[in-house]
């Protein structure tokens, strides 16, 4: 991976535990969903297996795979499929109109709201249901293009108290693919990392007049549950490097209730 900042703190801090990881090695389970209806982002693969291989590593979540959104539902399902209530937090590495009926759109939404779980969009997750408003509320803004394509993006840590962010160098250039994001607010949402936009060509074709606010990962609480969209992912090199892989980790523990980050918007 090209960069100009090592993404990767000194091995004391990388060694530190996350602050308030509770001693009770309580399994959990995650549902990552990987399902494109457009673009077909070739790191879903990598990225599921990551995650997978995050959870048994760390020994505090077990992961089930769905290429399609059956789980997505509270309903009983037969041949021992789990439904929603047998999950801690959702994944979505996804795009486009997936196929959810209005039960399973309001299931979604009342097991963060109402449940107390965990989301988590990933990359491309901002290009999911992109003609239904609670979706985008709930993940915090839609897409809204890519002006720069793949590139050396320059990146700021925004908050490194949060948890996963300490694993990351205060400023650092990863080649990834980031988007420009519609209907985000920062009374809405805390931002934990963003684009260095003093470093940008924000006259290249695509980019908004007069934006200079680039959100790239976020946090926020819905209703009784936790929301974190990380706009990385598009290339595997985001899901390799080392201080990325323990960011990631950090970012479900917290999505699922088990160490503590304040997400309120500042």
């Amino acid at each position: 991976m090209r960069s100009r900042g090592s993404i990767i703190l000194p091995a004391l801090l990388v060694l530190l535990a996350w602050p308030g990881l509770a001693p009770a090695q309580q399994t959990r389970r995650l549902l990552v969903v990987g399902e494109a209806k457009g673009y077909q982002h070739d790191a879903i693969t990598t990225a599921m297996v990551t995650l997978h291989d995050l959870g048994k590593s760390s020994g505090r979540w077990e992961t089930t795979f769905r290429t399609d959104c059956r789980n997505i539902t509270k309903k009983p399902l037969k041949y021992q499929v789990k439904n929603l209530d047998a999950f801690d937090a959702v994944a979505f590495y996804t795009d486009g109109d997936l196929a959810m009926d209005d039960s399973q759109k309001a299931d979604l939404l009342s097991f963060v709201r109402d449940d107390g779980k965990g989301f988590i969009g990933i990359h491309s997750a901002t290009i999911t249901f992109p003609s239904w408003p609670e979706y985008a509320k709930l993940i915090g803004g839609s897409f809204d293009g890519h002006p720069w394509g793949q590139f050396d993006a320059p990146l700021v840590v925004e908050d490194a108290a949060f948890p996963g962010m300490k694993f990351l160098s205060p400023r650092f250039t990863l080649r990834d693919e980031i988007y420009q994001i519609k209907g985000f607010s920062r009374e809405r949402s805390r931002v934990l990392l963003g684009l260095d936009a003093s470093k940008l060509d924000l006259k290249v074709k695509g980019v908004r007049a007069g934006v200079t606010d680039f959100p790239v990962i976020w946090a926020h609480p819905y209703g009784k549950g936790r929301v974190l969209y990380n706009g990385l992912g598009h290339r595997d090199e985001a899901w390799e490097d080392p201080g990325l892989r323990r960011m990631w980790t950090a970012h479900v523990l917290w999505a699922m209730g088990l160490v503590p980050g304040d997400a309120s918007p500042r």
